[in-house]
């Protein structure tokens, strides 16, 4: 038993005497220093909890750079499987407007298109909703273009009357 904690005692003594060696091996593996002296750490603590797998006669060098050496290479293939920072992180997405006024709008807009008198109404729609021009909706309501023109306009005022966009005119 006193053999055994003695022998212990040697290797720790001299695995603290190998430090700056496996400082200086780990910044073969990592250029920055905070990850050089992590592998260090990693190397050491795990040299500790399995120092009784150290064959007496071999160096206690080779042991820790071949433990250093792995536990480098074993966090190097994890690593490319576990992509930091991934492509759909939450933090990444830009920030998305809330759709809930704009439904609302269109609701009010819908509303305000119902209310407007028929003449303004069907100008509007055949112009604005459907896409025709001016002179396509003079023909088909049988009107001069200037009429349609004026009913459109009338009917934009209303809406946006009604939408709060615009102060009314009459007291």
């Amino acid at each position: 038993m006193a053999l055994k904690i003695n022998r212990q005692s040697n290797i720790e003594h001299e695995l603290v005497l190998l430090l700056p060696a496996l400082r200086a091996f780990a910044r073969t593996f990592h250029r920055n220093p905070t990850e050089a002296d992590d592998l260090v750490q990693e190397t050491v603590v795990k040299a500790l909890s399995h120092i009784d797998r150290f064959q007496e006669g071999t160096r206690l060098k080779s042991w820790l750079f071949t433990i250093m050496r792995n536990t480098f290479c074993s966090k190097f293939r994890v690593g490319k499987r576990e992509i930091l920072g991934a492509e759909d992180c939450a933090s990444s997405r830009g920030s998305v407007p809330p759709e809930q006024e704009w439904r609302v709008r269109g609701h009010e807009l819908e509303r305000a298109c119902g209310q407007l008198p028929e003449p303004y109404r069907s100008a509007f729609e055949f112009v604005f909703i459907e896409g025709h021009s001016y002179e396509a909706a003079s023909e088909h309501f049988d009107c001069p273009t200037g009429t349609i023109k004026s009913r459109v306009n009338r009917a934009r005022e209303r809406i946006a009357q009604d939408l709060g966009e615009l102060k009314s005119t009459t007291p």
